[in-house]
């Protein structure tokens, strides 16, 4: 039996269990309840690989789909039946926290709900049902219920305890539920998924000493008044706009929120002087050059006016931040935009 480590640490913490006595908890688990839970008030099923190979059980729940969301081949004779009606669809991704599951939520939703809507049952696996399963049918709940992700995650968790979807998952989730009617329309439009995929593409890129490849920039024009811009303090170009800004000090926050060890480690808000950014379209030039760090300089008057470091760098108010786009406040000047009505 295999679990994502920080799957499995996760239970280890939240359990005090050692690792051995967790999976030995779930081997129990799934043994005594065929590895296969129904989500209350619901035709939709959660299990592991295991309860693919109990058909009586498959028959007594009225199991007419399935969803599989795990890569690789699966046992032509488990799923046989299935996927020669056009009753089952394959997600092939593994539990790892750079796997991008967000973007099939949709299609497992319309899968799902068109099946429960001809009055049928759909069981959700993947090896374990702890991870991916979960994500899914926790989405199904987001999307059909309209509720938060957290509460859509306890729901399935009530019938199903053992379920501990990764970090990266829960993420996608979060952002899934935050943007629900965005996401039907056009999941690409989303800003908070395109920063979520950029801060991956950034972490993956720096692991291998590399330049980012950036999919997305963010528009330094205003579209509707009211949002904060930052100016060249020299020309008065705008920069940036206010859902470019990136809150180091929320996203890094320290271990401690005493204002007495903030003080002796030098961490203080008030002493940042920068502005820390996502990619806005005007870099574009610099940060596709392929250089780990470098100057930023105004695209009309050519003042320099602040550095990137994919690698990180340190605000004057202590915090670390990676990765860094920042323009220098003493650069800048900051403004709202004004209404277009």
């Amino acid at each position: 039996m295999t679990l994502h480590p920080a799957n499995l640490k996760h239970l280890e913490l939240k359990t005090g269990a050692s690792a051995g006595d967790v999976l030995e908890k779930i081997r129990s688990f799934r043994e005594k309840n065929g590895g296969m839970d129904r989500i209350a008030d619901t035709q939709l099923y959660i299990s592991g690989m295991f309860a693919l190979r109990r058909t009586d059980q498959l028959e007594a729940a009225n199991i007419t789909h399935v969803v599989s969301v795990l890569r690789g081949r699966l046992d032509k004779t488990l799923i046989e039946q299935f996927a020669s009606a056009g009753r089952h669809l394959h997600i092939e991704v593994d539990d790892d926290d750079d796997e991008n599951l967000i973007e099939h939520f949709q299609a497992s939703n319309d899968f799902i709900d068109k099946a429960i809507q001809g009055g049928g049952s759909v069981l959700v696996h993947c090896a374990m049902g702890i991870s991916r399963s979960a994500t899914i049918c926790t989405a199904y709940l987001i999307y059909k219920r309209q509720i938060p992700a957290e509460i859509a995650m306890e729901i399935v968790k009530q019938s199903r305890p053992i379920i501990c979807p990764n970090l990266a998952f829960r993420k996608q989730l979060e952002i899934y539920s935050e943007n629900l009617e965005q996401a039907m329309r056009n999941l690409d439009d989303i800003p908070a998924y395109q920063r979520y995929l950029y801060r991956k593409e950034v972490e993956m890129s720096r692991l291998a000493n590399k330049a980012p490849t950036i999919n997305h920039y963010g528009e330094d024009e205003a579209k509707e008044g009211g949002e904060m811009e930052l100016k060249c303090r020299k020309c008065r170009r705008t920069l940036a706009l206010s859902h470019s800004f990136v809150d180091h000090y929320a996203a890094s926050p320290p271990v401690t929120s005493s204002s007495r060890l903030l003080a002796a480690v030098g961490m203080n808000k008030n002493n940042c002087q920068h502005h820390f950014l996502d990619p806005v379209v005007w870099m574009k030039p610099e940060l596709e050059k392929g250089e780990m760090e470098g100057k930023l300089e105004c695209p009309k008057c050519s003042a320099k006016v602040g550095s990137y470091a994919w690698h990180g760098m340190k605000c004057s108010c202590g915090i670390w931040v990676t990765p860094a786009i920042s323009l220098a406040k003493s650069k800048i000047d900051e403004s709202r935009t004004r209404s277009t009505l």
